[in-house]
């Protein structure tokens, strides 16, 4: 019992000490929040005076208030701070990957630039060979689709200063040479339609060498020549052609139609003469074979025999003549127009 008894009493003790600790304690809390609380709500007064004769103001500011607008703007800064660092750390990447991307675009606009002015020089060379062109098939080369696209030519074109509105001066001529490309497509078409009768005119006059691919040479021009069997001169009415060898095909140079097919012993062996249009003949001989007959329609490039050594002659060639009605012409001054006027 008497251990019981002395627990309890010492039970009490501390009991009694604990709450002589929690009330001092709380005092010294309570007596410390008067004193926090007085120094907060203690203001301080600042008195504004005007130079003039006007009313004095008065602004009361208490410390718990300038503590608030401190806190308010060390918060603001603190996030302002924050911020700025993150931006000027998170976006380096952006602005190197921003700054190539521009400078690849500057040298692209660059490049842009040296194959406009590329272009521009060409078109230079275009109009002029354009107003050539027209000028030589009696053309005004001054009328275009569109006269009012460049004056009636590129030369004001070439002239153009800085445009008032912004527009780079590449993109304004690069417009200005669509403009004038566009006019140009009638004389363009007007040039292929004078092409294709000059073209259908070639193909019924002799205009073509009359062996196959081109090969051999003359052996013999037209005119006053010596004759080779007799030794004495002549007027050879024809040029030989010699490739050295027979065999090799002739074809017609011009469309007709075959009006003789005949073989002379003494004279020019197998041939043929054609008969095309505006009064052209023309005759092919000491043929080795021949694979046309009377009557047959050819057209310009067919073949007609192979080259020979018949009839009076010295060695294979072909002897070719063009007559004019009754008129026999030098065939030099016809061989190969259509090839010069292609070149």
């Amino acid at each position: 019992m008497a251990s019981v008894h002395a627990y309890k009493k010492l039970e009490n003790r501390v009991v009694q000490k604990g709450k002589m600790v929690l009330a001092y304690t709380g005092n010294r809390i309570l007596a410390l929040g008067k004193g926090l609380r007085k120094i907060l709500i203690y203001q301080y007064t600042i008195v504004l005076v005007p130079h003039s004769e006007r009313k004095v103001y008065n602004l009361h500011i208490s410390v718990i208030s300038i503590l608030c607008f401190l806190i308010i703007l060390a918060t603001a800064m603190g996030a302002f701070f924050w911020y700025g660092a993150s931006y000027n750390y998170t976006p380096q990447g952006n602005f190197a990957d921003k700054d190539s991307l521009l400078q690849e675009t500057q040298a692209s606009l660059d490049q842009l630039r040296d194959e406009t002015a590329h272009l521009l020089r060409e078109a230079r060379g275009f109009e002029t060979a354009l107003s050539g062109t027209l000028s030589g098939l009696g053309k005004d080369p001054g009328g275009r689709a569109n006269p009012n696209a460049f004056g009636g030519d590129l030369s004001s074109f070439f002239d153009i200063q800085e445009t008032p509105d912004g527009v780079l001066q590449e993109v304004y001529r690069v417009r200005q040479l669509s403009d004038y490309l566009s006019s140009a497509v009638e004389p363009i078409q007007e040039i292929g339609v004078l092409l294709n009768s000059q073209s259908a005119l070639l193909t019924e006059i002799p205009s073509i060498w009359p062996i196959k691919g081109g090969i051999g040479h003359i052996s013999m021009f037209f005119g006053q020549n010596e004759n080779p069997f007799t030794g004495q001169y002549y007027i050879h009415k024809g040029v030989d052609i010699s490739t050295y060898r027979q065999g090799d095909p002739i074809v017609a140079t011009a469309d007709g139609q075959v009006v003789t097919v005949d073989y002379e012993h003494s004279g020019f062996g197998n041939n043929v003469i054609i008969k095309h249009k505006h009064g052209f003949y023309t005759r092919y001989a000491h043929m080795l074979t021949i694979r046309v007959k009377t009557g047959q329609r050819v057209q310009q490039g067919e073949i007609i025999g192979y080259i020979g050594n018949t009839g009076l002659s010295t060695g294979p060639h072909l002897h070719y003549e063009v007559h004019i009605g009754s008129d026999v012409v030098d065939p030099y001054k016809y061989i190969n127009i259509r090839s010069n006027l292609t070149r």
